[in-house]
């Protein structure tokens, strides 16, 4: 069969079986009956970049905000104990690799209406091929969706972005398991300054290093969210909303709508002494915040150019490491700032649409799909949101993700859908609709709105145009 080519059809051919193609298909296939799917990846089975994951690698964000639409992942719980007491549980890689597995199997391929490629390239149009045996496969479809367009780089799977010499030595983050940690040399250098890398210096700091053993070469620091104010429910979530768009309305630039951010308890910063100009904002809870700094040895030279076996070469200047020293490879680009392209063209194109839950955002496109059939009135509906970089571009996703969400909640029968699933960070259930609570937050989000988005279109200009 080596080379040999077989034709199959179906209405959608889904490339990345990943989060976004994982959750668009499962919307798609609950709200159209007749829609048929043909699902392919690369890699063995579904789950994207986490069957790559370092092994001690967590949710950033609460289980409920993340997956897919039709089945929960995980219980819901809130902590009872440990440092995030009071907070909704967070998934390890391992329970997220295992839920897709089963969404896969007991949901999107029990439906008969999902057949699973996996280990197969898209060569692009409707053409498949065979990563193991070079086979062909025809697939004949009325539309080709696109879910690699953002996919994440990750360390396991992207070489260091700097030479590397004889002698010196560089491993991947999630190599660290498997090192003999009593038998290292006394310098760990950590590379990078986001969330892959203050997982990779909780880590070692758990595992009882001392945090002078540690050298961290942040390029940038990083804005954070608090995670105690990304949790799945409304009072907190859309209170946290409010807070932000009022700073936002009384702010004179991007430094200063993140320095009263922080004085709200919004976001967070490492070094307070920093002013920082990274703005990706994954999530941090208190206790990661003050273990990271106990770090003392932090390295601001920029990227590095050059590991050599005892120092290292950066944009400005060395940093002595020491001869024996492990670097710690924390710094493939993570998040992909592709430029936005309408979601509905010839080809679909995933994308997040409201700001920071790129699972919601998949979910909801493959809802209007199913349920709309012009893609003039999608786009309009759901319009692109950019993943963040800078505080500037933060703002922009600001104004441009709430400019969506206004879009698609406009529409009852949207409207009504977002808020069955727990996807939607804003959504506001049955057993919410009393609390007041809930009502005081929502009023102060309305009120607080206008204003606030003004202002953050008005400081990040064009990016927010």
């Amino acid at each position: 069969m080596n080379g040999m080519a077989h034709a199959v059809e179906s209405d959608y051919l889904v490339v990345g079986a990943g989060a976004a193609g994982m959750a668009f298909v499962d919307a798609l296939i609950d709200h159209d009956p007749d829609a048929r799917v043909i699902l392919v990846d690369r890699r063995a089975g579904a789950g994207g970049h986490w069957l790559d994951a370092y092994p001690f690698v967590r949710l950033h964000q609460a289980s409920e905000f993340y997956g897919v639409a039709s089945t929960h992942l995980g219980t819901g719980r809130v902590q009872t104990a440990g440092p995030e007491a009071g907070l909704h549980e967070r998934a390890t890689g391992a329970e997220v690799t295992a839920y897709y597995a089963k969404v896969l199997d007991d949901r999107l391929l029990a439906s008969g209406r999902v057949a699973f490629y996996p280990g197969h390239e898209h060569l692009g149009g409707g053409t498949l091929r065979s990563l193991d045996t070079g086979e062909t496969v025809d697939v004949r479809v009325r539309r080709v969706v696109d879910a690699r367009y953002l996919s994440p780089d990750i360390p396991a799977t992207t070489p260091p972005p700097f030479a590397v010499d004889d002698g010196a030595r560089v491993v991947p983050v999630g190599a660290l398991p498997s090192l003999e940690l009593s038998r290292m040399p006394a310098r760990w250098v950590v590379v990078g300054s986001g969330k892959t890398a203050t997982d990779a210096c909780i880590w070692l700091l758990a595992q009882g290093v001392d945090p002078d053993a540690i050298c961290w070469v942040r390029p940038r620091d990083p804005w954070m969210l608090n995670r105690a104010v990304i949790q799945p429910d409304p009072a907190i979530f859309l209170g946290m909303a409010a807070d932000l768009l009022a700073s936002a309305a009384e702010a004179t630039s991007p430094d200063d709508l993140f320095l009263r951010l922080e004085d709200h308890g919004i976001v967070l910063r490492v070094d307070r002494s920093v002013t920082p100009t990274m703005a990706k904002t994954p999530t941090l809870a208190q206790w990661e915040l003050d273990e990271l700094r106990t770090i003392e040895n932090v390295v601001r030279l920029g990227h590095i150019r050059r590991a050599m076996p005892d120092r290292l070469l950066l944009d400005r200047g060395e940093a002595v490491t020491g001869r024996g020293s492990v670097v710690v490879h924390c710094a493939a680009p993570g998040l992909k700032y592709s430029p936005l392209v309408p979601i509905w063209d010839e080809t679909i194109t995933l994308q997040p649409i409201r700001t920071g839950f790129p699972c919601f955002g998949a979910a909801l496109a493959g809802f209007v799909e199913a349920t709309r059939g012009d893609d003039a009135e999608k786009n309009a509906l759901c319009p692109p949101t950019p993943y963040s970089n800078t505080p500037t571009d933060w703002m922009a996703m600001q104004v441009l993700g709430n400019r969506a969400s206004l879009s698609f909640g406009a529409v009852p029968e949207i409207r009504a859908w977002a808020n069955t699933t727990v996807l939607n960070p804003s959504r506001i259930g049955p057993d919410d609709m009393d609390r007041a609570d809930v009502a005081d937050a929502v009023a102060r989000l309305k009120r607080n709105a206008p204003a606030g988005v003004a202002r953050m279109a008005e400081l990040s200009g064009p990016y927010a145009a």
